[in-house]
């Protein structure tokens, strides 16, 4: 059973036991997981809150572009310290594989909507090619048009970088400057090419912190 607690941003956070998905996922650590993950997009979202106030755009520029940057940031440095954590550079950002899987935040949105609303902006690139290599297999096999050998060869260079057995652990969340981290959920999903919606296998909230 969840339990919900209103956070100060006006949003809410699910408070659950590690569920058995997290724990085969992650064995002794998801415990840990589920208590650092939230906190490191809380602090991130304050800490572009405070880079907008400090420039004083009259736009939300400064802080959308903040809060992609600090999100790597502040996952980086609260999950170094899980037992078995390994850092690795993607594109420029530090992006943390913890139990065998990379742990990948994705804001999806800026209102209070559901993961299942989630979409890439692009279905080629880091995010794209990451979620088609080391995510879960199609639940239905793709048309086979003869791009396997493109893909092949279109692949973001950085993927080579990750383990190829490597998994992914998408951390997708929803947030805005004025209320936060509203919602916040973890899973395995595939990429649909053909409108970039992304297809969950496997979704469940984030317990709050402390």
């Amino acid at each position: 059973m969840l339990l919900w607690r209103d956070t100060p941003g006006g949003g809410r956070w699910a408070m659950s036991e590690v569920t058995p998905w997290a724990k085969s996922t992650f064995g002794e650590v998801a415990s840990a997981l589920a208590e650092a993950i939230p906190a490191c997009l809380t602090r991130a979202h304050e800490r572009a809150r405070n880079g907008h106030q400090g420039v004083h755009t009259q736009t939300l520029e400064a802080y959308g572009h903040g809060l992609h940057a600090v999100q790597y940031e502040e996952l980086a440095a609260g999950l170094e310290q899980i037992p078995g954590a390994t850092a690795v550079r993607l594109q420029a950002r530090t992006v943390m594989i913890v139990a065998g899987n990379v742990i990948y935040p994705i804001r999806y949105a800026k209102t209070d909507v559901p993961v299942t609303a989630a979409r890439l902006r692009s279905a080629t690139g880091l995010r794209a090619d990451l979620i088609r290599r080391h995510g879960p297999e199609p639940m239905q096999g793709e048309l086979d048009l003869g791009l396997e050998e493109l893909e092949e060869q279109e692949a973001h260079r950085d993927i080579g970088q990750l383990p190829p057995e490597a998994g992914l652990v998408l951390v997708a969340y929803a947030c805005s400057m004025d209320r936060g981290v509203m919602r916040l959920e973890w899973g395995s999903a595939e990429l649909r090419r053909e409108d970039r919606y992304l297809i969950w296998h496997h979704h469940e909230p984030l317990r709050a912190g402390a």
